[in-house]
Formats: C-alpha cells, sequence, structure tokens
C-alpha cells in the first residue's frame, strides 16, 4: 500500500519557521484575549493576523494570505481601533 507523501526524514527550515510561527500566533491570540489595555489587544490581534497571513503563504495560498492580511490585518484592525478612538475611556474621564 502506498502511503502518499509522508516524510521520515529530518525537518527542513521551512517547517520549523511553520512550527515556530503556529507557536507565536498562538501566543498572540492568548495575548489578544488576556490583554487589559484594549488597544494592546488590537495590536496583538493584527499581529496574529499578519502571521497567520505569512502561514498561508508559506502553504502555497498566496491568495488567502493576501485577503488575510487586506481583510484581518487591514479593515478588521482599523474598524476596531476606530472604535476604541472613537469611544470614551474610563481613564480619560478622570
Amino acid at each position: 500500500m502506498a502511503q502518499g507523501n509522508v516524510r521520515k526524514g529530518p525537518r527542513t527550515l521551512t517547517d520549523l519557521i511553520q512550527i515556530a510561527l503556529m507557536i507565536l500566533a498562538a501566543i498572540l491570540a492568548l495575548a489578544t484575549v488576556e490583554l487589559r489595555d484594549i488597544l494592546h489587544a488590537i495590536i496583538t490581534f493584527c499581529g496574529m493576523c499578519i502571521i497567520i497571513g505569512a502561514l498561508f503563504w508559506l502553504l502555497d495560498a498566496p491568495y488567502v494570505a493576501v485577503f488575510q492580511l487586506l481583510i484581518y490585518a487591514g479593515a478588521m484592525v482599523a474598524l476596531f481601533t476606530a472604535t476604541v478612538m472613537l469611544t470614551t475611556r474610563k481613564e480619560s474621564i478622570k
């Protein structure tokens, strides 16, 4: 029986970069949820979206990577930032 393209040798540099980016994306996702300052959470969300776009690019999906960067890292972060800047914060009232 043929098993397909199963590699059993050492990992390549691309594999190690993908693993590192996946770990960094998970850390940034957790930081996005756990940070108390909303502006810092938006910045970590943007970083996570950029890293996911880079992962798509490494997986040979450039169209998905471009859409990820344009829609999530661009439009959604701009929308979140504008919403935060236009709303009143409790610290600014004091």
